[in-house]
């Protein structure tokens, strides 16, 4: 049972955690230039408003709807082997990032470490700019782009789950002398697996909404169609893109949500 100690000690740091989220919230609305009083004017309001309905009917000709739909698929693709590319080079990473021993072990897993937070700090649209140089317009720097970030994500998120791994089945196999490899195969890898699926998964989910945003940048799919509609303002065009980029991630995330529930039954 824990103590009164205790209890007062963690109500204690939980409340100045809030106070320091307070601090810092009241602080940014005082250091940012918001100017909440003409953005909410009835002029204002009058503009966005007409400025929504421009967008109102959708353009639903046949073979509009049919380019759509076929960058709809490319965007799925993209988001689907920019994932399994990551979920491939973030296990790879997470090895030595998660290795623990000597002098080695312990250098390999601090530049593993290092490595994975650069890939993860540079955002997708970041990656998918500085790809174009060398790779030009299309789907393939957009694809390069999630793969390269996801695998900072997932690399990390796969080491978390290898050093928390439970350690008597991989020791019991030590002991009788199996070799590093098939005591991660036979031993750590069938503990973790499912969690990084679980983990791939939801990094799908976010990458169809990235790669929906790295078209505007002229990396195929749906958000490169949605640039060039804006672009030419064409409102009514642009309008059917965003609905099926809604509708898009919605079946991404209900398909992936359903999935991750048939595997934690």
């Amino acid at each position: 049972m824990t103590t009164p100690a205790i209890d007062r000690s963690s109500r204690l740091r939980a409340g100045l955690i809030g106070i320091a989220v307070l601090a810092l919230v009241v602080a940014s609305f005082a250091t940012l230039d918001l100017h909440w009083a003409e953005f909410l004017s009835a002029s204002e309001l009058k503009k966005m408003s007409g400025f929504g309905a421009s967008f109102f009917p959708p353009e639903t000709s046949l073979p509009f709807l049919r380019k759509t739909l076929q960058a709809s698929a490319e965007t799925v693709a993209m988001s689907m082997l920019g994932t399994v590319i990551a979920a491939a080079a973030g296990l790879l990473l997470a090895l030595p990032a998660s290795a623990k021993g000597g002098p080695f072990a312990r250098a390999l897993h601090a530049v593993s470490r290092l490595l994975l937070n650069v890939l993860r700090s540079i955002p997708e649209l970041v990656w998918a700019s500085l790809l174009l140089v060398a790779a030009g317009l299309g789907p393939f720097p957009g694809t390069l782009a999630l793969a390269i970030h996801t695998t900072g994500v997932l690399g990390r998120l796969f080491a978390e789950s290898i050093e928390n791994a439970p350690p008597e089945p991989a020791l019991a196999l030590r002991i009788r002398g199996v070799g590093p490899a098939r005591v991660f195969f036979w031993a750590t890898l069938p503990q973790v697996l499912p969690q990084q699926l679980s983990y791939s998964l939801y990094r799908w989910e976010n990458n169809i909404r990235a790669a929906a945003v790295l078209g505007v940048v002229g990396a195929g799919g749906l958000g490169q169609m949605l640039y060039y509609h804006l672009s030419l303002f064409q409102m009514h065009e642009a309008c059917t893109v965003l609905m099926a980029m809604v509708l898009l991630v919605g079946a991404v995330d209900a398909a992936s949500f359903g999935v991750r529930r048939w595997m934690n039954r």
